[in-house]
């Protein structure tokens, strides 16, 4: 017996997969190559810093003396090539933990600037705009905000203009790897996020360059810290927890941003050196290393993604045979119908809450009803099989994550017949 018959997965569907799979086999290929370079990077920093299994104590208090969490930063640090790193369950989400950085490294008067365009929904809203923000953010502070399209930022070439944007007050530059809810922009590859950090220190030699990295670790054989950048930032629950981190963020930059964000983190004076890991740190560790993995099971299923559904005519971004920049897959739908089914199909195809049904509702930090299709072992956690989806026009339904190439590939089947109707 095939899977297909276990599942009683229509042939029409089945030869979709296989002819989308029979075109990506090349890029699979690719995608084992730099897991496995990458893999080797994870392994050697293991191996370098005598990594034992006493770091996954945990630790209680004020956290003070915590040698597992000190590893555990140490080797993040190494990993991702900068001084120093803060890796915490406190860091609840991604959105938490950039506006962390923020708070750390601005002060009344200063300018953040973001040369990707509006932030994600929830960092936007956290920035503090009355109209669709929260009170206590940046701008109440006194920090002020400005944005600029990134193809708007490529094309700019009037110095006196790009002078003006980079110089006082402007003391941190936003770089957001991943789209985000963006149809309308690609996200970046590690070459592309060197050309613009070439571009602004040209201009301002001394801001400090602040790369998001979600969605966007171990994609690439190189990371933003090696081609200029000062600082990233991600959530544990995405590419480097290896669906293992059960939550937390990170944050990986040179010694002078950590130690202003850490008094952000704690209180200032007291820095990183407080923070008890209350839990076992074994997933934290295990995580990081299992993540190259789960990064190329989560590109090789993208792939398969794009691959199976360009062929039906619907717009993909990007195509199957593009280079990638971070794991998730847009895909543009005729109607919000569409949109519906293919959430619902993700979530049938889940191996938790199979049997739920997800609605487009209210979520914290969205400003839209949102789809959020996540059959996870982690709540929310976008570095397994999922799928968000804003309920608005254009109507695009992002695919993220995958724990395993095979389970990607099922869940492609539950999603074409949902659209299909065979």
């Amino acid at each position: 017996m095939e899977w297909w018959q276990l599942l009683k997965v229509k042939p029409e569907i089945v030869e979709i997969i296989l002819a989308a799979e029979e075109k990506t086999s090349e890029i699979r290929q690719g995608f084992h190559a730099t897991c496995l370079f990458n893999q080797a990077r994870v392994l050697k920093a293991f191996q370098e810093l005598k990594i034992s299994d006493e770091c996954f104590n945990s630790n209680e208090g004020y956290g003070y003396n915590d040698y597992g969490r000190e590893k555990l930063e140490a080797l993040f640090a190494r990993i991702f090539q900068g001084e120093e790193a803060i890796v915490r369950p406190h860091l609840v989400s991604g959105t938490h933990t950039i506006y962390t950085c923020f708070r750390g490294l601005l002060r009344p008067g200063d300018r953040l600037l973001s040369i990707t365009g509006k932030p994600y929904d929830t960092l936007y809203r956290a920035i503090g705009y009355k109209s669709e923000g929260e009170e206590g953010g940046l701008l109440e502070w006194g920090i002020s905000f400005n944005s600029i399209d990134l193809d708007d930022f490529n094309l700019l070439d009037d110095d006196s203009i790009l002078m003006n944007m980079l110089d006082e007050p402007t003391r941190v530059v936003f770089i957001q790897r991943s789209r985000g809810y963006n149809p309308y922009r690609s996200s970046l590859t590690v070459e592309e996020i060197g050309k613009l950090i070439k571009k602004i220190r040209h201009f301002n030699p001394d801001v400090t360059i602040f790369v998001d990295n979600c969605y966007g670790e171990f994609v690439e054989r190189q990371e933003p810290l090696e081609i200029g950048a000062d600082l990233i930032a991600g959530s544990l629950i995405k590419n480097v927890g290896g669906g293992l981190a059960p939550t937390g963020g990170y944050i990986v930059g040179n010694k002078k941003c950590i130690e202003k964000i850490s008094d952000a983190i704690s209180a200032p004076g007291l820095g990183k050196e407080l923070g008890a890991f209350i839990i076992n740190k074994r997933l934290f560790y295990q995580g990081i290393f299992m993540a190259p993995h789960l990064t190329a099971e989560a590109l090789k299923g993208a792939s398969l993604f794009a691959a199976a559904l360009d062929s039906l005519g619907y717009q993909v971004d990007p195509r199957f045979d593009q280079k990638r920049g971070d794991i998730v897959q847009a895909i543009s739908l005729k109607n919000k119908e569409e949109l519906k089914k293919i959430c619902q199909a993700v979530q049938s195809a889940s191996p938790v809450n199979a049997h739920i049904t997800p609605v487009a509702g209210k979520t914290a930090g969205y400003n839209d009803l949102i789809y959020m299709a996540a059959g996870t072992f982690v709540q929310g956690a976008s570095g397994e099989f999922s799928a968000d989806a804003p309920l608005r026009e254009p109507y695009t339904v992002y695919i993220q994550g995958g724990l395993t190439y095979e389970h990607m590939l099922l869940g492609l089947a539950a999603v074409l017949e949902s659209i299909l109707q065979v």
